[in-house]
């Protein structure tokens, strides 16, 4: 990870009654932000995860979409990134941004252009590196003079039992890897090659949220949360510059401080 001359914010924990509340309040939020964004920006940045609750909470900002509430969201002025990608064909339902698109970014109707998509394995490159060097010069291509990285307004992350974020998990090179973009391979967890942020371009986002639900992952919520050791437990290492928001339903949050039975 990378130096900061400040510390990062503390995490901000919101505890909803279960996934599909959390799902609905995420989303909500979620169109909050961007359109906040836009406000201010014109355009919002916004990097996405897979998982259940991740297409969950897309499949409520899409419901949102076509009932929308105060704020109003430009999805023509919407760049679309992702914290890391299964290096598999492009039609495999494997893949983040098929689900994506199909719940959310086809529906609203982002713009190619501004779908930045991780290559899949049956595309131009055919080893996991050299797709992950491309799209860490996609990252940089969008970036302001003199920098490698965009802005990113909003960063969601999934947390997996054992405390992985992105493709980062537990002692494994990821989590001393300083690009902002890498080919990961063995993964502990199916599909094992795939391509993911750095902790570099996620501890870059203004806002890093992460959605977590269920039981399974109580445990590592609450050592996160309590400053674990970021190398045998990633999630505890991401923030973001502005804020770091743990979203979880009353599962999750089971062994937090006050809350456990």
């Amino acid at each position: 990870m990378t130096g900061r001359a400040l510390d990062p914010p503390t995490p901000d924990v919101v505890v909803e009654p279960d996934a599909e509340r959390l799902a609905r309040a995420v989303a909500e939020a979620f169109v909050a932000r961007v359109a906040a964004a836009q406000a201010v920006h014109g355009t919002a940045s916004v990097v996405l995860t897979g998982g259940g609750i991740g297409i969950a909470v897309l499949e409520q900002v899409a419901a949102l979409a076509a009932d929308p509430p105060r704020e109003r969201v430009d999805w023509t002025a919407v760049d679309v990134w992702w914290g890391d990608e299964r290096f598999v064909p492009a039609d495999d339902d494997e893949r983040n941004e098929k689900a994506a698109r199909r719940v959310l970014l086809d529906p609203v109707g982002v713009p190619a252009e501004r779908v930045h998509a991780m290559p899949p394995s049956d595309g131009e490159f055919r080893e996991p590196e050299d797709a992950a060097a491309w799209y860490a010069g996609q990252l940089a291509a969008a970036s302001p003079d003199g920098t490698s990285l965009p802005r990113f307004d909003v960063l969601l992350l999934g947390m997996g039992p054992e405390g992985h974020v992105a493709s980062i998990f537990p002692r494994s090179p990821a989590v001393h890897d300083p690009r902002p973009a890498f080919a990961v391979r063995d993964c502990p967890k199916p599909p094992p090659i795939r391509v993911s942020l750095g902790f570099s371009a996620i501890n870059s986002a203004e806002e890093v949220w992460l959605l977590v639900a269920g039981a399974a992952k109580a445990s590592a919520v609450a050592q996160a949360l309590a400053g674990a050791d970021p190398d045998e437990l990633p999630a505890a290492g991401v923030h973001g510059t502005r804020a770091t928001r743990w979203l979880l339903d009353t599962a999750a949050a089971g062994e937090l401080p006050g809350r456990a039975a």
